[in-house]
Formats: structure tokens, sequence, C-alpha cells
């Protein structure tokens, strides 16, 4: 999909598929529908009272830079630190130390313009970065990883309300965040983010959970 056009990918999101760097995928599996493409319903996105406690802890204390996507020592070490993290708590499979290649094959080189939103802290310190996709009308979340050491901060529910905020601001209908999975702690938090839709087996979007 290397000449894939945002509008393009908007049109394919639709109809539940997902990108990740240049690859194009959807769940095609016959006998299971666990999969769900989820999307939050912007105008009427209501933080929680848990949500609205990361906005205050974080909305003073870490700040938000939105730039072209680069591949920096730093954002390397943070990645391998979080998935060694990840592999621990989260049984995620053990890897080798991402390469400068990869991270910019996965992260950098995209199809069409894609956001690195970087978050420090006041002192300079890199805590978390998140890709996101800037469509024509609407944004989707790509991937995050932050530092372990700040989970107190919850960032990675930080970096799903900025994403929120930010396509309220455009404004935009709707905000992509992959799929949900029941059962799946990595993938089922999706759905906290309400009210929101999926994908239903014949192609249309039905709310969720309001």
């Amino acid at each position: 999909m290397r000449r894939l056009s945002a509008e393009e990918y908007e049109q394919r999101m639709r109809a539940g598929w997902r990108r990740f760097g240049h690859s194009l995928f959807r769940p095609v599996c016959r006998s299971c529908r666990a999969c769900q493409s989820l999307r939050v319903d912007v105008a009427r996105f209501r933080p929680s009272a848990t949500q609205k406690r990361v906005m205050k802890q974080n909305a003073l204390a870490v700040e938000l830079t939105i730039q072209t996507p680069q591949a920096t020592d730093e954002k390397l070490a943070l990645y391998d630190k979080f998935h060694a993290f990840q592999a621990g708590f989260k049984g995620w499979p053990l890897h080798e130390p991402k390469s400068v290649a990869d991270y910019v094959e996965g992260f950098v080189h995209n199809p069409f313009p894609t956001e690195e939103w970087c978050y420090r802290l006041h002192d300079g310190r890199l805590i978390g970065v998140g890709y996101v996709d800037h469509l024509p009308a609407s944004v989707s979340a790509i991937y995050f990883f932050y530092d372990p050491e700040e989970r107190h901060r919850s960032l990675g529910v930080w970096n799903v309300l900025s994403v929120l905020r930010f396509a309220a601001e455009q404004p935009f209908p709707y905000a992509y965040l992959g799929y949900y999975v029941a059962g799946c702690p990595s993938l089922e938090y999706k759905a906290k983010y309400r009210p929101n839709e999926v994908l239903n087996a014949q192609g249309d979007w039905e709310p969720f959970l309001s």
C-alpha cells in the first residue's frame, strides 16, 4: 500500500481495515468475530471519573509536541524499555532490541503524512510516544509506548484522551482506536471511551457501549 492516499485509507478503515507502516490488514476468520473495529463518537464523548482524574494529573505536568516522525536513540531506548516491561507484566513475547531500520520501517516511513506525538515532563524527559494518522475526516491512533516508571500517570489513557480532544477541535466525528477484543487486556481498554461504535458482520457501524 505504498501508493495509498489518506483519503483511500480512510475509506478502507471505515470498512474494518487497519494499517501498520505500509501493511494493510483486517481479520478474516470465518467462525470468529472477536476482533471488532472500534471508533469513538467524538462529539458525544464524555470522560469517566477515572479518565477525569488522569486529565487532572497530567494536564499541567506533561507537555505534548506533535511533529514529523523521526528515529532517535531516545525513542528506540524507550520503545525497548516499554516492550521489556510488557513481556513480564502482560506476557508479551520477548524481542530483540529494535534496530533503527525496523523503527523507521514501522513508524517513520508511511504512505502518507503521519504525526508523532511526544510526551515529556517539564525537565525534558521523554515519557511517551504515540503515532496518529490525521486523516481528512477522522483521526486514527496507530501505536503508543511509554516509560514504565511513569505507569502511575496512566499515560496510555492520557494519549487516547489527547487524541479525542484533538479530534474534537477539528472537529471530526470519529476517532478510530483499532481493534477491540473482549478478554484481551492489551485491546479491551478501548471500550472504556464512550459512547463508541463497532463494525458488525454486515459491514455497518452500530452502537456498542454508551
